[in-house]
Order: structure tokens, then sequence, then C-alpha cells
């Protein structure tokens, strides 16, 4: 249980300045309070992150607020500094979906034609359909 002292502390830190994070920015005005981050406590001072310079100059004419949000909440702090570094980009999922030609969608038209199997008549005809439909919406030919 001693090996996982260090981790399960690194956790508890974690879960902590999340919780003042939330706690500090709750009292940060709307657009303000989307933009900023808590990022930690350190030697008495709150340090925030913000996305731009003019975010950064927003939330340091919120200091006195924040500081007193802290002392209230029976943080000890002095000094709220505010660094400028971009947020993240949101993650989105990268389409998977490669586009089937319209070669490929008359060649799967030909086979359904050929095959007694319904079936799988079925199923190419629904596969060349997908392509009619993603041709269609890059401009490709049909």
């Amino acid at each position: 249980m001693t090996e996982f002292g260090p981790i399960a502390a690194l956790a508890k830190r974690a879960g902590e300045l999340e919780a003042l994070d939330r706690a500090l920015r709750q009292t940060l005005p709307s657009p303000l309070r989307e933009q900023v981050r808590f990022a930690n406590l350190r030697d008495g001072r709150l340090v925030f992150l913000a996305p731009t310079p003019a975010w950064a100059s927003r939330l340091r004419l919120s200091q006195a607020q924040i500081l007193s949000t802290a002392h209230a909440l029976g943080v000890h702090a002095n000094a709220v500094t505010v660094k400028v570094a971009p947020l993240p980009p949101a993650q989105t999922e990268p389409d998977r979906t490669k586009p089937l030609s319209a070669a490929a969608a008359n060649h799967l038209k030909a086979a359904a034609a050929t095959t007694s199997d319904l079936e799988l008549r079925e199923l190419f005809l629904a596969l060349a359909s997908v392509a009619d439909i993603s041709a269609s919406r890059t401009g490709g030919t049909r």
C-alpha cells in the first residue's frame, strides 16, 4: 500500500486544486469564468491561466474579489498571478470514413446486378448508395 502513497497524494492534490478552481471561478462574471482556469496555489500565490492577454487583464481586475473568496474558503493567499497560456483546442473525433469513388460505386452496382444472392445484392446497392452520397457532398461526380 505504501507504493501507492505518492500517487494517492498526487490524486488528492489534483482533486483539491480542481475543487478550488470551481469555487474561485464560480464568483467571476460569466464570460470570464469560462475563459480562465485556476492552475496552482504556490507560496501564497493563486496562479491562473488565461488564453489571451485581454482575458488576463480582465482577470487581474478581479484580483481583490478572488483573494476575498480564497480567504473565505480558508486558503492563505496574498497574490494572484495570471499567466497567458492558450487553452488546448477542443478535441474532435477525426473523420475515419473515406469517400467511395464513383467508379467504386459503379463496380458495386455491377456486382449487384450479376449476383443471384438477394441479400448480397442489397448490401452491394446500399454500399453503392453511400458512395453516391459522399460523392455529392464532396462535389465529385456520380
